[in-house]
This record gives structure tokens, C-alpha cells and sequence, in this order.
């Protein structure tokens, strides 16, 4: 959400934005409500006003027919009042689902574009490698070594579900607590957060009402959450942190849900895209300054680059264009690992900074220097996705016998070098 002051005064700024994003959004809609919102709210204050001289009259009046003539018009303007007041609730719905769809401002560096095959590339690091040998795809591989179950998966779960099994397993768990001594270095909290969170926390954070297709909902009206951010960006809300706390970090982690509406057939095989996964995930609140915002954002971006490096696992980072931001992203990241036997890269981690966006929405703020008070920005990005990062992994560590190397740096968590058939 934005300052409603900022959008009146930018309003130019707020349709380019939402152009650049592709979407349709109309500012004049959103003001014109404002303008009835404010009228209306001057003119009940005028007949709160007016009211209160009636009571002082009448406390004051110097005769029986007086004091009832002054009753019979406070009468009138309390009945004109409470017209008013129930116009202003109308009035104040429009103007508040108006202002959940105002879209940030997109950075200005964030390239144009309609979807991710616009997104501009801004770093290649890696090898990519070359096969003497026939190489296989990560279900065939992984199934060979007793590692994955999908038939059983999608016999319990449905469509989409997996069994990840011993070596599968053992693995994820070695990536996760790596992971987790990698990024607590960076001086984050680390915090096992719910993903059954309440609606207000989705809107908060900007996922609904937009993205409510993709959300699993429960009888009781809350949802899972696709991502640990949804819970992290609420255990805050409401409240006052301190200045000298900020920039506040989490690592976060979280089993994480997502229909995948609209993908039906999408990358069915396999496990790049599937309904249930856990995510580590970082998130920052920081101080109500864009350069702040900017420092972190890039530090987040790397901190997860540099753990995909440290598995020497092949990846490209993209800068992604304006139809491929969210509705209150200023500007994102992709890290995009490199997938062998789909010869491309796939999305690993997503970094974002939304300024006060969000942080509006859920009512963060901090006291600055001076006693003014502000919303803090916040920021979040993927540590790393399990099980999607066992894709390319296994498929870039395959070796001629069917065998999986493992990373160096796993090696400690995992209790050998190599998967092979038992």
C-alpha cells in the first residue's frame, strides 16, 4: 500500500508504474473516491461541530420553547449525520479495495518487458558441463537409487506429490543445515515460522487478493502459506520496533504450499514444480531509506549466490522485467540454476525490496532520530528450496555409472562423497 498523500501528488508516477507492470490499474478511479472519502469526512466533522454548539445551547437556553427549539435541530443534524456515516462506510470500502491495487513504483533500472523471457541477465558464473558419457534427467537417476517415489507420491498425495526416500532424504537434510550455517554467518535470527497464517497476513504482504487462486484456504478462511516471508513479515505487525534493532533479519523456514493454479501442465515430471517443499527463507526490515533498501537487497541476492557457488552448481541472476514484477515488488532478482538435461536454467531464488509496501499494509513502524515516526522497509529472498534444488544438483553431479558426487561442502552433513546403488 502507498501514502494516498504520495499518490495524489504522483499520480502520473503511479500509472506509468503500473504500465510498466502491466497492470490495469485507474488512478483517476482511486482519487475521485478519495475526493468523496475527504469531502465526506469534512462534512461530519462540520456536523459534529455543529452538533456541539446545539448542546452548549441547550444548556444555555433561557427559555422551555427554546431549549426544545434546539433540541428538534440537533435532532435534524444528528439524523443528517448519521446519513452521512453510513455513506462514509460505503464510500470507505471503495477507497480502501482501491488502495490494496495500487502497484509500487518499479525501480528505474528494473528493465521493460511482458514476462520472465524479457528478463535482462546480469551475472554467469560456473561451468557448464559436458557429458562423455549419455547423461540422465534427475527422476531417472534419483528413481535408480532408491531416492524418490513419485508413483506412491501421487497415490498418497495426488497430482504432483513425491516420496523423498534415504539418499533423497539424507540430502535435504544436508542441504538445509548447511544452508542454515552458511546464512546465520550473515548475522541473521533463524526462526521455524507457521504456514497456516490468517488472511491479514497474505494481504499485508501483498499476496491477496491478487494471487488468490494459488493459495491453499482451509474451512476456517485462513491459507498455507506459499513462502516463510507471509509469517515472518506478520510476527511484526502492529507494532513499534526500535531504531537501533533495524536492520532486523530473519532466516526463516517453513514446509510451503502452492496450487500451482493455471500450470496444470506444466514441468509435470519430476520435482520442479510441486504443491508441497520447505523453503529457507531471509527476510530483512531496514530503515525508511531507498539506499538502505538498495545495500540490502543486493546483500541478500548475493548471500544466496554465494551458497549456490559454494556447491558449484552452475547459475545465471537475472534482473526481471516490469510484467514480471509482483504487485508491491520495487525491484527483483531471479537466480536460475542450470538444468542439464532441459538444457536451461530454472529459478532457484527469487530477492525483492518493497520500500514501505508492505509495511504499510501491516503496520510496522519505527521512531527515528527526531521522534518522527515511520514505516521501516522490508525486503525477502529464498535462501534455497528444497526439494526443487535437488534437480539440478543431481543432474550436474551425475557421473557415467549412475552415480551422484557430492558437493564438497556437503560432504560433512551428509557422511560421504558419493550416492551409488547399494
Amino acid at each position: 500500500m502507498l501514502d494516498i498523500k504520495f499518490i495524489r501528488e504522483n499520480k502520473d508516477l503511479i500509472t506509468a508504474g503500473a504500465k510498466k507492470k502491466l497492470i490495469k490499474f485507474d488512478v483517476e478511479e482511486l482519487l475521485a473516491a478519495d475526493t468523496k472519502r475527504r469531502e465526506l469526512m469534512q462534512s461530519m466533522e462540520a456536523k459534529k461541530a455543529e452538533q456541539n454548539s446545539y448542546s452548549e445551547k441547550i444548556t444555555n437556553a433561557a427559555t422551555p420553547d427554546d431549549r426544545a427549539e434546539m433540541i428538534a435541530k440537533m435532532k435534524g443534524v444528528k439524523e443528517e449525520f448519521q446519513k452521512q456515516e453510513e455513506s462514509f462506510k460505503d464510500v470507505m470500502k471503495s477507497w480502501q479495495s482501491l488502495m490494496l491495487q495500487v502497484p509500487n513504483v518499479p525501480d528505474i533500472s528494473v528493465p521493460d518487458g511482458e514476462s520472465d523471457a524479457d528478463n535482462r541477465e546480469v551475472k554467469v558464473w560456473g561451468t557448464l558441463p559436458k557429458f562423455d558419457f549419455q547423461p540422465k534427467d534427475h527422476v531417472t537417476l534419483m528413481q535408480d537409487l532408491d531416492m524418490v517415489d513419485l508413483e506412491r507420491g501421487v497415490k498418497v498425495a495426488g497430482f504432483r506429490g513425491y516420496f523423498l526416500k534415504n539418499d533423497g532424504a539424507l540430502l535435504s537434510y544436508a542441504i538445509w543445515n548447511c544452508a542454515m550455517e552458511h546464512f546465520l554467518k550473515k548475522g541473521f535470527s533463524p526462526m521455524i515460522v507457521p504456514s497456516l497464517v490468517k488472511r491479514e497476513n497474505f494481504v499485508g504482504s501483498g499476496y491477496l487478493p491478487q494471487a488468490e487462486e494459488d493459495l491453499y484456504k482451509t474451512q476456517d478462511g485462513d491459507y498455507l502459506a506459499g513462502t516463510a516471508e507471509v509469517a515472518t513479515m506478520g510476527y511484526h505487525a502492529d507494532e513499534i520496533v526500535e531504531q537501533s534493532k533495524l536492520p532486523i533479519k530473519f532466516l526463516s523456514f517453513s514446509p510451503c504450499f502452492r496450487r500451482e493454479a493455471g500450470s496444470h501442465g506444466k514441468d509435470v515430471k519430476g520435482l520442479i514444480r510441486v504443491h508441497e517443499f520447505y523453503k529457507l527463507e531471509q527476510v530483512v526490515l531496514c530503515e525508511a531509506s531507498h539506499e538502505e533498501s538498495v545495500k540490502n537487497h543486493e546483500a541478500l541476492n548475493r548471500n544466496t549466490e554465494e551458497f549456490i557457488e559454494s556447491l558449484g552448481i552452475p547459475y545465471h541472476t537475472v534482473a526481471n522485467c516490469g510484467g514480471d514484477l509482483g504487485l508491491g515488488q520495487v525491484k527483483k532478482y531471479d537466480i536460475e540454476l542450470w538444468v542439464p538435461l532441459e538444457n536451461k536454467y530454472r529459478e532457484i531464488s527469487s530477492a525483492s525490496y518493497f520500500h514501505d509496501f508492505q509495511t504499510r499494509r501491516l503496520n510496522i513502524r519505527y521512531r527515528d532520530a527526531d521522534g518522527k515516526m515511520k514505516y521501516a522497509h522490508s525486503l525477502n529472498s529464498t535462501a534455497i528450496p528444497t526439494p526443487r534444488i535437488l534437480v539440478s544438483l543431481i543432474e550436474n553431479y551425475q557421473q557415467a555409472d549412475g552415480s551422484i558426487k557430492i558437493p564438497e561442502v556437503l560432504q560433512k552433513y551428509f557422511g560421504k562423497d558419493v550416492i551409488r546403488k547399494a
